[in-house]
């Protein structure tokens, strides 16, 4: 575990919205999540921790659209922007601020739960890699396992681990489809303690009887990103709407094929898994069929932007684009999801693009100053 701070220094913020309409039955707001059903119930009362994450908030995001009660639980704030978008929503959203590692907090969030989502992790580079090695474990590692412990006493009904396709390491773009049966070689300290979390997770739901299951999430993009903190580094569309925004041409060492996945089609693979009446695999590929380029992402935005330029690099040119690995990767497989429980991500790379760029219009400005 994270060593423990001086308790001057565990300060929890709590910040409740109610639905429209005031309480449901049997709500109470000093105890969050009172009376509420099962994962397969009509209302779901999630905990998301680390859910202040670009990829927890859409995740909220979604849940919330649907009706359901939603507390982030993050060291982070949740952006302003996004408790606005929040408020028009029928669910009903807490944020609790306050550090993973304070038990009391926890078990207090989780207290009438029925799904908890384990997204607490810090996407690390190369250079926080060596600088802050021992951190990185203590959030991404060692810090789940109370959290579970918290889960198993509160009686969760089922656990979601937000895992990474970095576990399967640097397998060629022409390796195929990697299913989740695949060899794994997670490289970075990111991907060695994400594919950790799954073994440690899944070992433990077995002793404890938990209904617990791994999600390998493939290269998300969408609203909400934002760097600093946990996220070194920004996916290459966030980082090619940063450069059209501020008027830089966004250049790219090569078009970067990857099947990057649309966050809010993220958020809903992950709420098909959180309502699934039973899971016949303890672990899933979310991902899109389409592989796509970060190029072409950036060539549709600047065929609407007069003078933002996005290409490959010339002779002499270094690129402005971080594209997070050395070479490109295979995709993932989406198979065991789609038979397993129905869902496909729609894949439409057109309509994901228009739709981020309208997002971006409305909070892009202000989730950069957030950062």
């Amino acid at each position: 575990m994270p060593p423990a701070r001086p308790a001057t220094t565990r300060a929890r913020t709590l910040e409740c919205r109610l639905p429209a309409g005031g309480l449901r039955p049997a709500d109470n707001p000093s105890s969050l999540g009172a009376g509420l059903a099962g994962p397969r119930g009509q209302v779901m009362r999630a905990v998301i921790v680390g859910g202040a994450g670009f990829v927890g908030l859409n995740i909220a995001e979604v849940m919330l659209a649907a009706g359901h009660d939603v507390t982030v639980f993050d060291r982070a704030a949740v952006p302003a922007a996004a408790k606005a978008a929040f408020g028009d929503l029928p669910g009903r959203f807490c944020a609790v601020q306050a550090d993973v590692d304070d038990a009391a907090a926890v078990a207090a969030t989780l207290a009438g739960a029925n799904l908890l989502v384990w997204g607490a992790a810090i996407t690390a580079d190369a250079a926080r890699d060596a600088a802050e090695p021992a951190r990185i474990l203590a959030v991404n590692l060692a810090a789940l396992v109370p959290v579970l412990e918290a889960a198993r006493a509160a009686g969760i009904g089922r656990i979601i681990n937000l895992s990474s396709a970095a576990a399967y390491g640097y397998a060629p773009l022409d390796a195929g489809p990697l299913s989740e049966s695949a060899p794994v070689d997670p490289v970075s300290l990111y991907a060695v303690t994400k594919f950790a979390s799954e073994r440690v997770a899944a070992r433990l739901a077995d002793l404890w009887a938990m209904d617990l299951v791994n999600v390998r999430l493939s290269a998300a993009w969408g609203p909400w990103e934002r760097t600093g903190g946990v996220r070194d580094t920004p996916s290459p569309q966030a980082q090619i709407m940063q450069a059209a925004a501020a008027g830089r041409p966004a250049l790219l060492a090569r078009p970067g094929a990857r099947d990057w996945v649309y966050a809010p089609d993220v958020a809903a693979a992950v709420m098909t898994v959180a309502t699934a009446a039973s899971l016949p695999h303890r672990l899933y590929n979310v991902t899109t069929p389409r592989v796509s380029t970060a190029l072409a992402f950036g060539e549709r935005i600047a065929a609407h932007r007069p003078g933002f330029v996005c290409r490959l690099v010339r002779d002499g040119e270094a690129p402005t684009i971080d594209l997070h690995a050395p070479k490109d990767r295979a995709p993932l497989a989406p198979d065991r999801l789609a038979t397993d429980l129905g869902w496909r991500s729609p894949g439409d790379f057109d309509a994901a693009v228009a739709a981020y760029a309208a997002w971006w219009e409305r909070h892009g400005g202000a989730m950069m100053e957030h950062a």
